[in-house]
């Protein structure tokens, strides 16, 4: 096994031992195909847990952002007519209104520029996609539209019900189109045995085991724009090979040009943020660690997911876990051992 692949296994085997996570998989590889496959751990800490395998079946959380949103909105933007990254939200959803947020365009909600706050309990008080919108729509902003970026899933809430309207069809149709094996919204009942539990969630009163982690996405009935989808490594590791192959030319291998992946995944000019559309980028104190190129993008999952893109070096990288079973740790410890695994592979 090459040393950077042993280094990151050893990165993975000891955040198992340090009860980070109970286990994880991971994914390297490039336009070709993968390089490197690994599991480590098992599902769960309790009882006659199995041990993680790559066929396990992980809470994908945010990656659905990059994974689904934004590339349903990427295809979208290339048809004629269908779509415009500066049409305002208010021309797509009825219940946008207000003066202060009348110039918030799709591009806005893309980059996490909208205005609005990062989070709020909607599901409190709120069930379903009318009531959803609706709250959102008239959430106060927290700051002036484009002065700043604040990573909200309310946003990629939004973006979801304008993708379900665009093209009259949920998310989850949408995103089967794609063609993504081994990536769907949710887990079958079929699939329990292999899916990797999440939290032990007060709300719902019982460990989540092929439901989404996130109460949001729950109260939208396990499918949004922000969260949802579950999967394996070598699932989201052949969806990332298809955007190395878009960046080099294939139109066919995600529907969409080079010039549009490279418009949604370089840093959109937001004051003091690393954001791009969809996407964040590189940066040497975030998740990616210090070693990717300047043009790597990425994102994370607050279950203990993360995939990252080096275009430059032609790499991918996977790495998915269950680090909130049965309750969220200290987010510092997944973020210490995603910076070691990227910086294993980028020696």
């Amino acid at each position: 096994m090459p040393a950077p692949f042993v280094r990151a296994a050893e990165v993975l085997d000891e955040a198992v031992r340090r009860r980070v996570f109970p286990g994880a998989t991971a994914e390297v590889g490039d336009t070709s195909g993968p390089a490197w496959q690994y599991a480590t751990g098992r599902l769960a800490y309790d009882g006659p847990s199995p041990p993680a395998t790559l066929d396990t079946l992980y809470d994908l959380a945010s990656l659905t952002k990059v994974v689904c949103t934004t590339t349903l909105v990427m295809r979208l933007v290339e048809e004629p007519g269908e779509l415009a990254l500066e049409t305002p939200l208010s021309a797509l959803s009825g219940e946008w209104r207000g003066d202060d947020r009348k110039s918030v365009t799709v591009r806005d909600v893309l980059a996490h520029a909208s205005g609005l706050p990062a989070w709020l309990p909607l599901y409190e008080r709120h069930t379903g996609r009318p009531a959803f919108e609706r709250a959102i729509g008239r959430t106060p902003l927290a700051y002036a539209p484009r002065s700043a970026s604040v990573y909200s899933d309310l946003g990629f809430m939004l973006l979801g019900f304008v993708l379900e309207d665009l093209a009259g069809e949920g998310l989850a149709g949408q995103f089967r189109r794609l063609d993504a094996a081994d990536l769907a919204f949710g887990a079958s009942p079929a699939d329990l045995w292999r899916t990797a539990p999440t939290q032990r969630d007060d709300w719902r009163g019982r460990l989540l085991r092929g439901e989404v982690d996130d109460r949001n996405a729950s109260a939208l009935g396990g499918v949004a724009g922000h969260a949802g989808l579950f999967g394996t490594s070598p699932g989201v590791g052949a969806f990332a090979r298809r955007v190395l192959r878009a960046l080099a030319g294939d139109a066919g291998a995600l529907g969409v040009s080079p010039r549009t992946v490279r418009a949604f995944t370089s840093r959109a000019g937001i004051p003091g943020s690393s954001r791009a559309l969809g996407w964040d980028t590189m940066l040497p104190t975030s998740s990616c660690g210090t070693r990717l190129s300047p043009r790597a993008f990425g994102h994370t999952g607050f279950t203990g997911t993360s995939l990252w893109i080096d275009p430059d070096r032609g790499l991918y990288g996977v790495l998915l876990a269950n680090r909130v079973h049965p309750a969220a740790g200290d987010p510092a410890d997944i973020l210490a051992v995603r910076q070691a695994f990227h910086d294993a592979l980028a020696p």
